[in-house]
């Protein structure tokens, strides 16, 4: 019994530092010749992402605050189902949304729209937190949300030429 209760702490410590240990962030940025309320258009626009956005697409909610919204997820040539609530909005500024499954990898994605001379500097950046964070690489997320930023980036200036 006493074995037990010593294996069982263990495992418990064990888990808990991995938690607790488990961070990792993925921050991009571009800046956009437009203001933040021509950007913001495109990304609350849900039917437009495929135009954009290689890593996400909407298949069900809407961008409001306490909503949750389900995407097809596409990494590396893998497609899941990806649920994500909208914790924040601040309209022309910031959409935060929250999602995973707590204790073993959540995820906190934001996109910030900042003025800037000349346009807004958009930045993606998500915070991960779990057990399962250490034995993930998210290089391939990054580089997702760099061609995403880009490809944002061509949709709103095309826009603004027509």
């Amino acid at each position: 019994m006493k074995l037990i209760l010593i294996i069982v702490g263990v495992l418990a410590v064990a888990l808990l530092s991995l938690y607790f240990l488990g961070r990792k962030t993925v921050n991009t940025q571009i800046d956009i010749a437009a203001p933040p309320e021509e950007i913001w258009a495109v990304l609350l626009d849900a039917k437009r992402y495929p135009e954009w956005n290689p890593i996400l697409e909407p298949l069900s909610g809407t961008y409001k605050a306490g909503e949750t919204i389900t995407y097809r997820m596409t990494i590396d040539g893998e497609s899941s189902e990806v649920s994500s609530t909208v914790v924040g909005l601040v309209p022309n500024k910031e959409l935060n949304q929250f999602g995973g499954v707590v204790g073993i990898l959540t995820f906190d994605h934001h996109w910030v729209l900042e003025p800037i001379e000349g346009g807004t500097r958009v930045t993606q950046y998500e915070n991960y937190r779990g057990i399962a964070v250490p034995f993930w690489n998210p290089a391939s997320v990054k580089d997702a949300y760099e061609e995403a930023n880009r490809q944002l980036a061509e949709l709103v200036m095309a826009l603004r030429q027509n």
